[in-house]
């Protein structure tokens, strides 16, 4: 399918790369962006094929965040079109949360506003050294609503108390000690990083990666009771009779690669 804003491709090995592709606004979004990025990784959900999805952008920006123009436009709206508009943006924030494999994003640049909700919804984030970062709302008499879950979960309530509040630029070194990114030097040290997660990504069975997401999801923050610990043996128990389960065990002792890496 033809977008207009992004740019998505699928290498043989599964590896989906989606690329925010409006440099001359330094990749900020709109209406359109939002739509395209929201359909985009809805057909690598439902790709078996695909493995790991990569964000990036094109241009030296990751993202400005929502574009200037759109915000103006959305100002002159109703309330009611102006909701419609946030359940369109927390839409595509909760698709990628909740996409089934391991997803990446890769980022040069600065990255402000509902730029970091993209970025904490994903499940790995490197930056380069030149990478800055902003929860910028503030400055416009707005606040980072609709990330806010995401961004909250990734850095803490005690950062974000800071950050939402102070509007202030964060540099990649303050940033790596968030836990909002892992730094990686050069654009050219980012590459390999990302590559080599990939490459690790690609040696492990892919309904466990799914499973091992999904458990992430349900576990975090959850009481440790009864309910809970009944729910991870059920898991475990599946997973080992489990056809996928079967070959990694049986693999592992025969010392022969699984078939999911052939």
């Amino acid at each position: 399918m033809h977008y207009n804003t992004i740019q998505l491709g699928i290498d043989p090995r599964g590896i989906a790369t989606l690329v925010l592709n409006r440099p001359d606004t330094s990749n900020a979004f709109n209406a359109e962006m939002i739509r395209e990025m929201t359909d985009a990784i809805a057909r690598c959900a439902t790709d078996t094929a695909v493995r790991t999805l990569i964000l990036r952008s094109s241009g030296r920006h990751f993202s400005a965040g929502a574009d200037i123009h759109w915000m103006r436009s959305m100002a002159g709206m109703s309330f009611a079109e102006n909701r419609a508009d946030a359940v369109q943006l927390s839409q595509l924030m909760r698709s990628l949360h909740e996409f089934p494999a391991p997803t990446i994003a890769r980022i040069t640049g600065a990255s402000y506003g509902g730029a970091l909700g993209l970025i904490t919804c994903c499940d790995m984030a490197f930056a380069s050294d030149d990478a800055t970062f902003c929860l910028s709302e503030v400055r416009l008499g707005l606040v980072p609503a609709v990330i806010s879950p995401y961004v909250i979960r990734a850095i803490g309530e005690r950062a974000s108390r800071r950050y939402f509040l102070t509007g202030e630029i964060i540099d990649v070194a303050q940033a790596e000690k968030l836990g909002l990114i892992y730094r990686a030097g050069s654009p050219e040290a980012l590459d390999g990083i990302i590559h080599g997660i990939c490459e690790s990504v690609l040696k492990n069975g892919p309904v466990a990666t799914q499973e091992a997401k999904r458990l992430l999801q349900q576990v975090a923050g959850l009481p440790l009771n009864d309910e809970l610990r009944d729910k991870t043996i059920d898991l475990i128990a599946r997973l080992r009779v489990s056809r996928e389960g079967q070959e990694g065990l049986n693999s592992f002792l025969e010392k022969r690669k699984p078939d999911w890496s052939k």
